[in-house]
């Protein structure tokens, strides 16, 4: 009877596509203000400092090169230490949750912009990030990068760590890696974009001046990214779903259980 239970539920299972899951999470957690805004302070000072763009480019994509790696490396090791101790289902319940409250975070800053608790790069390590830039060079391009990625954790980490979460329950393999390296060039992807429209003559000031024009919505994108991952790491937690991969299909798949 158990059986025939399970046959039922596996026939009466829906496949929802992974891929695009990684994708969307990605692309939303790329247009974040605090990623986009410490480029545009970058670029900004480098030319202030000289009018070569071919250098601004340069120390640019090394910055960015930085934090694609730092964050690589991060998600790796948190996937390879949840996988070791075994701890991915109780875990997904805390970060769930974690993620949820985030999220209502992120999104309360579209209708009241700064009041009360909001997810941002602390203002002691944002002054560091001012002075790093003002001093920076290529190899300091480097330590620019790992800097930020770390400090900047609590504006763009939500959504990546409830991804890393969900991958950790299926195993390490080069499809679970290859996703990881998916998410995070998206994640740096707008940055290479805006420092090639620097280049090509759209002023630091006018993105900077976009930026803060839709930051708003920025963060409630995010929000309610992060708040719909915290729900799914929850459902996953107690059996309603499942997240599986293969070569053939990624897959969540919604289970009856």
């Amino acid at each position: 009877m158990e059986e025939e239970i399970k046959h039922m539920v596996t026939e009466m299972a829906v496949n929802l596509p992974a891929l695009p899951i990684v994708i969307l999470t990605a692309a939303i957690d790329s247009i974040n203000p605090c990623a986009i805004g410490v480029l545009v302070l970058l670029i900004s000072t480098l030319l202030a400092l000289s009018k070569n763009k071919a250098k601004m480019v340069k120390v640019g994509l090394i910055y960015i090169s930085a934090v694609f790696l730092t964050y690589l490396i991060a998600g790796f090791g948190l996937l390879v230490f949840i996988q070791k101790f075994n701890i991915s289902e109780p875990l997904s319940w805390v970060v769930g949750v974690l993620v949820i409250i985030l999220g209502i975070i992120e999104a309360k800053d579209f209708f009241w912009y700064g009041k009360g608790i909001t997810l941002a790069i602390p203002a002691r390590r944002a002054e560091q990030i001012k002075k790093m830039v003002r001093k920076v060079s290529v190899p300091g391009a480097i330590l620019l990068g790992i800097f930020v990625a770390a400090v900047e954790l609590p504006c763009t980490g939500g959504p990546y760590l409830a991804i890393t979460t969900l991958l950790t329950k299926v195993g390490f393999s080069m499809e679970v890696f290859g996703l990881l390296v998916l998410y995070n060039f998206i994640f740096v992807l707008p940055l290479i974009i805006i420092l090639c429209i620097v280049a090509f003559g759209v002023s630091a000031e006018s993105v900077k001046a976009w930026k803060d024009k839709q930051k708003k919505w920025m963060r409630l994108f995010i929000g309610l990214i992060m708040i719909a991952l915290g729900i799914a790491l929850i459902l996953w937690a107690n059996g309603t779903i499942t997240f599986g991969i293969s070569s053939a299909n990624y897959g969540l798949t919604w289970s009856l259980l």
